[in-house]
């Protein structure tokens, strides 16, 4: 056989598999690879956490794929289940340091009087503590959030974010004004209204007609005439069709209002 031949075979081969296999493919699929099993792995350890009841470790797994693995294939599952157990640690009397404490009733407290004193609500005092009235007593202990919430919102996107000092808590979709008639600036929530009426053009609708767009709650700016509230028309949630108002869906509106107490921030952009 002419080696000549046997010489040009092989060279043909070599083409061939640099042409297969190129030179730095596995530089570019192993890091994935092992992103995503790294991720995976913290996603089952968050979930066992969670199921376990140790929810401020199952916060923190979850904290961490967000952080150091955004290619997680299913990072928005991540994102969703991350906002519940925010919510779910919230409204329930877990200790969390630098976030809560526990307070003693003394004589003359009231749930009014605490929710001033700690800038919180008596909706989230009553919640944490699976109080189903008003009534309290002498030496009852009462686990009360001292976090400081703020609110910002995203008018390009249409969404809310409830935020704990710099932690994001949760996003929520929601509708802005037309014809960018939200304004833009920082707002102070300076009143809260369950089951608002509704004033329009000097006319007074009652929270129960169909015809009031507040829906169940009413978040007032220290801006005459803005706020955030509820609606009767979830299905126009994420458009830009408001009188200028900030719309809410009625069940994300009333778990906002139950947190959000008077002097609250909300910072709007475009």
């Amino acid at each position: 056989m002419d080696k000549r031949i046997i010489i040009g075979g092989a060279a043909v081969l070599v083409i061939i598999v640099i042409v297969m296999f190129p030179k730095g493919k596995e530089s570019v699929v192993e890091p994935t690879v092992k992103q995503d099993t790294t991720g995976a792995r913290l996603y089952d350890q968050a979930s066992s956490l969670k199921m376990s009841g140790d929810v401020v470790q199952a916060k923190e797994a979850y904290q961490k794929i967000l952080t150091e693995h955004p290619d997680f294939v299913e990072v928005e599952k991540v994102q969703k289940e991350l906002e519940d157990l925010n919510m779910k640690i919230i409204f329930s009397n877990t200790p969390i340091e630098n976030k809560t404490l526990v307070h003693q009733i003394e004589s003359g407290d009231t749930l009014g009087e605490l929710a001033k004193k700690y800038g919180t609500t008596i909706d989230l005092i009553k919640r944490s503590n699976n109080l189903s009235s008003n009534v309290i007593h002498i030496g009852q202990k009462l686990r009360i959030w001292t976090g400081t919430f703020n609110i910002f919102v995203d008018k390009s996107q249409n969404i809310l974010i409830l935020k704990d000092g710099h932690d994001v808590l949760k996003v929520y979709n929601v509708s802005t004004g037309n014809e960018n008639s939200t304004p833009v600036g920082e707002f102070t929530i300076t009143s809260r209204l369950v089951d608002p009426v509704w004033f329009n053009k000097g006319v007074a609708v009652p929270p129960e007609s169909p015809q009031n767009v507040l829906g169940s709650r009413w978040l007032g700016f220290d801006r005459a005439g803005y706020g955030i509230h509820g609606t009767i028309d979830p299905e126009t949630i994420g458009q830009q069709i408001t009188a200028g108002c900030v719309r809410m869906r009625n069940k994300d509106v009333e778990e906002i209002y139950s947190l959000i107490p008077r002097g609250t921030k909300v910072v709007v952009v475009n």
